[in-house]
């Protein structure tokens, strides 16, 4: 099975992330289908678009949007799958719906960054705002010289969350990315402990 222009993915270990094992005894931590934190985000690829090549191969792993596995309730209140589901477990997912691939490879041009510590003592928010360290790049960033390691600025509202190797990323555009700074080394990554879970 191909289609032109999307590829084919199944999920990795199913549609939803909603499981916490503690000792002997595993936890359901949501029950809600509309949720989207808990939807997988990992896929496999099954089958690449026929109209134009790409470096991601089949049996690829990849991060998707939320969207691709998610379930929700329509205005009846009846169960729907995603748009994108195909049939079984097979769902489209067009290019853009792909954010990082293969080895943690960014994909079209997204990049990927890692929030920092705030050492603010003033303020409640664990990670400092609007600020990460670049984790992932891209080719289009690397032109401008902003490379994995520095530390970057990213613009308000353009990032969202994906737990890579268990490590807190946000995820954006590198259109986002608005100012670099040579990484000093007094930023410490912050990497909350329900990422190690997921």
């Amino acid at each position: 099975m191909n289609s032109i222009y999307d590829f084919i993915v199944k999920p990795l270990d199913g549609r939803y992330n909603n499981k916490k094992k503690i000792g002997d005894v595993t936890f359901i931590t949501n029950t809600k289908i509309e949720d989207y934190k808990s939807v997988s985000k990992n896929g496999v690829v099954v089958a690449t678009p026929l109209a134009f090549d790409t470096k991601i191969k089949e049996g690829d792993i990849v991060k998707v949007h939320h969207n691709v596995f998610r379930r929700f309730y329509d205005i009846r209140g009846n169960e729907k799958n995603s748009r994108s589901h195909i049939q079984d477990d097979m769902y489209a997912c067009s290019p853009e719906q792909i954010y990082l691939y293969g080895d943690n490879v960014s994909h079209l041009d997204y990049c990927f960054v890692q929030p920092v510590t705030n050492d603010d003592q003033w303020s409640t928010q664990k990670d400092r705002p609007l600020t990460g360290i670049l984790k992932y790049g891209n080719e289009l960033l690397e032109k401008e010289n902003v490379i994995p390691g520095m530390v970057v600025g990213f613009t308000p509202e353009s990032e969202f969350e994906f737990v890579v190797d268990s490590e807190l990323l946000y995820c954006m555009k590198c259109e986002n990315i608005v100012l670099a700074y040579d990484n000093q080394g007094n930023q410490t990554e912050y990497n909350p402990s329900w990422t190690i879970s997921r």
